[in-house]
């Protein structure tokens, strides 16, 4: 385990995944990050790639061969090398190897970068294509955050609050995890959508180009928050496992594939690419307050 800490929080990642475990605010002692009770949810914080949610056939189609995948993809099942770590920084790499190569022919380097600034942690998403083709991929973040913060609260207190008020769609996801091509509006309180112990009833909300690029978990009862900016991520979901004290804040640069046909990576929705030589980064930050 890998712990960053300064005198606003503390956290740690585990090598499995290059997972966040926990997210401890000093000054109020709370602990921000769903602890991963193996009867509701087992995970923490998940990155995911090299895909992002599910494939049809739960294959990958890469220059005329089709590969076997998973759900959100092999890395958050890996472990990783830890290549730095201090008290304010940590880098952790995955390599490809043989195992990955079974299943994600490219060579490639990804590297999950956390870097800690009084109540801020930034996470780095690098891709390097170490291969002479390009690399196609998908990356995404899927932290829960524990709700409520005090005891004495509830779940319904919390809302999360969107840094624009717009009008919100949810793509609508199939019983196998693919959209359907519908949509749904999200009802909201101006720029608040309050948390429910149905909200997620029929699964996550997904929400392609908005226009938010930040938004705070918070209460009208106190000042305490977590807020998640995403400049660079243009998908967002929200989960949580319905009734579960949690919501997962989830910024993507990939999504699940469409009900259909599949197509080949580079045809996928949303997927990234790095071409032979060149380096991918992406970074979102959580906040605590």
């Amino acid at each position: 385990m890998t712990t960053l800490e300064n005198d606003q929080l503390r956290v740690s990642i585990r090598p499995k995944g290059a997972e966040l475990t926990s997210i401890f605010h000093k000054p109020t002692a709370t602990e921000h990050l769903w602890q991963a009770d193996p009867t509701v949810w087992p995970w923490h914080g998940p990155n995911l790639f090299p895909v992002v949610g599910g494939c049809l056939n739960n294959q990958l189609l890469i220059d005329g061969h089709a590969y076997p995948t998973e759900r959100h993809g092999f890395a958050r099942h890996t472990v990783f090398e830890t290549t730095e770590s201090s008290d304010a920084h940590a880098i952790f790499s995955l390599r490809a190897d043989d195992k990955t190569r079974a299943v994600y022919p490219y060579e490639f380097l990804f590297q999950i970068i956390y870097e800690l600034e009084g109540p801020q942690l930034t996470i780095t998403y690098r891709v390097v294509n170490e291969d002479q083709k390009t690399v196609f991929f998908s990356v995404g973040a899927h932290p829960a955050f524990a709700v409520p913060f005090r005891a004495g609260d509830t779940y319904e207190d919390y809302f999360i609050e969107f840094d624009q008020a717009e009008p919100l769609e949810t793509h609508r996801l199939s019983a196998g995890g693919f959209f359907t091509g519908e949509t749904e509006p999200v009802s909201t309180a101006g720029n608040r959508l309050p948390l429910t112990a149905h909200l997620f009833d029929q699964d996550a909300l997904v929400f392609k180009n908005i226009r938010s690029r930040r938004v705070t978990i918070r209460t009208d009862k106190h000042e305490q928050a977590v807020t998640v900016t995403f400049p660079e991520f243009p998908y967002l979901g929200l989960w949580a496992k319905p009734g579960a004290p949690f919501v997962c804040i989830e910024p993507w640069l990939g999504c699940a594939d469409s009900e259909g046909s599949p197509v080949p990576i580079e045809q996928k929705e949303a997927i990234q690419q790095v071409e032979p030589g060149r380096v991918f980064d992406a970074s979102f930050t959580i906040r605590i307050q």
